[in-house]
């Protein structure tokens, strides 16, 4: 009995220690593409703020289009569609390009909204300082906007790392994919997946009491 009970034991260290070692991958990806997609969406977001009516078109279009599919699809096209025009994509190469995109067009989204947020009085008392659009953006509407995006950036990010499961489809190995690699091996799928929502948790919950915690201090410190 003594014997068995070590036999399962050891048996539920070697999955977890498994599933650690593709947690990372699951957190390396979260960051290039929250990264990646903060650039992008930054750059969206100066564009979609100018008064070019074309260019700001053209960014609606491009969030509309990645907020209004699902990510599975991108995440499809990443990785066959780009294959179509000769390029040689891996997993990791698509799921990076494909979470990059998505992230960039819903953090456009979250940063144009608290742009909007910024009272116009504040646009035009830069204007007579003599500022052009992009030292206006910089010097003042950023700084300001900056404080009320920053609980809801974090937020986003839990939504990011939990996006990552489905890069599993293409056959990048992060968590999920690990964990459904493991339960073929072993035959024990609610152990094994047992494990791995025990360590999205623990991956996504100190981001939102991060947030949380944001949320209440910038709030307290605009009154």
């Amino acid at each position: 009995m003594y014997l068995v009970r070590r036999v399962v034991e050891f048996s539920i260290w070697d999955i977890l220690r498994n599933l650690l070692l593709a947690a990372r991958w699951t957190i390396v990806l979260s960051l290039i593409a929250f990264v990646g997609g903060g650039l992008v969406g930054l750059g969206l977001l100066v564009v979609r703020t100018t008064q070019m009516r074309v260019l700001q078109r053209a960014v609606s279009i491009y969030v509309s289009l990645f907020q209004g599919t699902p990510l599975l699809m991108q995440l499809f096209l990443a990785y066959f569609g780009l294959a179509l025009f000769g390029v040689e994509t891996s997993a990791w190469t698509a799921a990076a390009i494909a979470l990059t995109l998505y992230s960039s067009a819903f953090l456009c989204e979250i940063w144009h909204g608290c742009v909007q947020a910024i009272p116009k009085g504040q646009w035009e008392a830069a204007q007579s300082l003599a500022l052009n659009f992009l030292e206006q953006l910089r010097f003042i509407v950023l700084p300001q906007a900056a404080r009320i995006a920053v609980p809801p950036t974090v937020g986003f990010l839990v939504q990011v790392v939990k996006g990552t499961a489905l890069a599993s489809v293409i056959g990048f190995v992060e968590l999920t994919k690990a964990g459904t690699m493991i339960t073929n091996a072993t035959f024990k799928p609610f152990v094994v997946f047992t494990c791995v929502g025990l360590l999205y948790f623990l991956i996504c919950y100190p981001i939102s009491a991060y947030a949380r915690k944001l949320e209440g201090q910038l709030h307290v410190y605009s009154r």
